[in-house]
Order: C-alpha cells, then structure tokens, then sequence
C-alpha cells in the first residue's frame, strides 16, 4: 500500500496487519454499533463558517492544559493493550507523543508497565484510572502513577460494568496478563458463557458501586489533579463541578460502553454550557480530521484526545506510525485554521461552526 496521507490510510493498513481477534477489538463498539457510526458521522452534519481576508501568515495552535504548553490541542487518549498492535505498545506511544510535543493519557489496562512508560522518554503524561472492587490495587496504581511523575489522573466513570461488544464475544477475544497487575491479579479468568474473557475480567474486578461519594476517597489518596472522563450531560457536569475535579472529558468510551448514548460532539456543547469555562472540557470521539479538530474547538472543548487513529499508526507504522497521525491532524488543523480566517485558537469560536446546513432567507 502506498504511503498514507490520512488518518482513513492508517486504518486500512492497520486492518490489513493486524489478527481479526485485535482488528475487531480496537475497532469495534457496543451492540448494533449505532453510536459508533454516529461518532464519525455527526461530525458531517457540522459545517465551517470560514472568514475572509484575514491575516493567516503565521498560524499558532499552542495551547496550556492544567499548566502544560502543548504544541496544538491534540492529545493521545488512553486505550488498552498497544502491545496487541505493536511490540513495543505504549512505550511506542509514549515516545511519539513526546517528540510532538503532547500528552498521553497512559490506559489502566496499558501492556507495558507504568514504569517502563515513564522512563522512555521526558514528557508530560496524565494516567487513567479504573476502580477495582479491590481498592487497593486501583490505590497503588495510582501511588506508582504519581511516583513515577505522572501529572494527572483521569478517572472512567462510564464503565460500571462492560458494554457489550459483540464482536469480542463472537471471537472468544482473550484479554493478556498485564504486568502492571503481576503479583497482584491475574487476568486468566474463564467466561462461563463461552464469550469474550474481557468481559468475565472486567466482571470480577470492575467496582459497580463506585459513585459521586468516592470522589473524596480518591482525592485522600493523591495529591495529583482529577479529571472525570465520559461525562455527556450538563447534570453530570455541573454535579463534576461540585465535586471539586480539576476537569472534565466529554466522552462515550470510543462508543464501547452505551449504545444509542449521544454522539460526543452532539453532547459536548451541553456539557460546555453547564461548565461555564470554571473548570477545561476536553473531547474524545469520531475524530478523523483537523475539521473534526476545529468542530470540537468551536463547540467550546479546549483540547481533543484521539484514540482508534492511534492504535492504527502504531499497527501500521509503529513509533513512527503514532507520530504520523498527530502530525497530520495537526497539519490539517492549521491548514483549517488558515482557510477559515482564525490565527489562533481563541479565534474559533462558536461563531466558526453551524450546527447542520440552513438556507439563507432573504427578507424583503
């Protein structure tokens, strides 16, 4: 195949080069997968409002997220399992993001350990949590996740059980020991209905009594910022804003969680509103393009995460693969910039955006 010269490119290559049972995993969602095309195609609906004879010679896409400068408001969502798509998994990753000057929300269920991520290379990383029934196990994560310099934590919060993906349970998809939890838990549990053993995993770990209360346990035992990630309501979010976290992630879990919720960018305003610019509001979900970049950002989101898209560069191409998608969505995003008048980000905004095609109506 040739070279790719777009993020659809990487996800053919990467469905040529990966195994079904991995293929179907990263790139699956939830039952009839409804939200998951909608993902993509809510985007669509969304249409530009470009301003002319502006001076766009110089395009600055900088921007601070908790205090740490990134070079455009791009940053590398936390996924599981990279070693499935490439052998050296996040630690691939986590190299390209640092060289493209970003942050990487290291997953929970990450292949190669904290450790091993945090001395591949000099670079801000946040950390994702998930709330085990056994609390001390989640406790200690995040003590080795602080200990090991990363800045933040993003908590899941959509995911008191596993969605049902079909497609895992069709091809028995077996989840791999993950040494961040050696000595600790063992992933080699047995599904009783002959399907995914993700799910029977996630079954006999995952808290499903966590809930707003449990907020104050986790912020007894970290001193690092929080962030709640898959929030798709404005009663979610301003319940996040009682609750003191340092922000909030608009997001439907790459629409592996609930199907028929909403399509993030159609949730993202909602959310946007109810915030009031007290707390940052970033966006996950259907991102393909820099115009999808620019959507989110006009919408009021002040960075967007990518998931899927990097999966497919580090299955296609590797370290250099993952570096290949950011660079594009940012070279994409300063071309949109460019063509729609804005210099900087505090250009886009809600003004850029129109929420479906309206016929201009000529009064009389």
């Amino acid at each position: 195949m040739a070279d790719p010269i777009n993020l659809s490119d990487f996800h053919k290559m990467a469905k040529e080069v990966l195994p079904k049972m991995y293929y179907d995993f990263y790139s699956g969602g939830a039952e009839d997968q409804h939200t998951l095309k909608e993902n993509v195609e809510a985007f669509r609906r969304i249409y530009i409002r470009p301003r002319i004879l502006v001076d766009v010679s110089k395009i600055d896409m900088s921007t601070t997220i908790l205090g740490y400068r990134l070079s455009a408001p791009i940053m590398v969502a936390p996924t599981a399992m990279h070693q499935l798509a490439h052998p050296e998994g996040e630690v691939a990753t986590a190299r390209a993001a640092a060289a493209c000057n970003t942050i990487m929300v290291l997953s929970f269920n990450s292949t190669c350990t904290v450790e091993e991520v945090a001395s591949s290379c000099d670079a801000v990383r946040f950390f994702q949590l998930y709330v085990f029934k056994r609390r001390d196990i989640s406790a200690l994560m995040v003590q080795r996740a602080e200990r090991n310099g990363f800045k933040a934590i993003v908590l899941t919060v959509d995911t008191p059980k596993l969605g049902r993906r079909e497609a895992d349970i069709k091809n028995k998809m077996i989840a791999p020991q993950l040494k961040n939890f050696e000595g600790l838990l063992s992933t080699e549990v047995h599904s009783t209905d002959m399907g995914s053993n993700l799910a029977a995993y996630a079954s006999e770990t995952l808290d499903a009594s966590l809930s707003w209360k449990d907020l104050e346990w986790l912020k007894s035992i970290t001193k690092l910022p929080i962030l709640l990630k898959g929030i798709l309501t404005h009663e979610d979010a301003i319940k996040a804003l009682e609750v003191g976290v340092a922000g909030i992630i608009v997001s439907n879990h790459g629409a592996r969680q609930l199907d028929y919720s909403p399509a993030t960018i159609n949730a993202l305003e909602e959310v946007v509103i109810a915030v009031r610019g007290k707390i940052p509001v970033l966006f996950d979900g259907g991102l393909r393009r820099g115009t999808d970049v620019y959507k989110a950002l006009a919408l009021g989101a002040q960075a967007v995460l990518i998931g899927r898209p990097i999966i497919y560069g580090l299955a296609a191409k590797g370290e250099n693969g993952v570096r290949q998608v950011i660079e594009m969505l940012k070279d994409e995003l300063e071309l949109t910039m460019a063509l729609s008048g804005c210099p900087t980000l505090k250009d886009i905004t809600r003004s850029r955006v129109s929420l479906g095609y309206k016929r201009l109506q000529c009064k009389i």
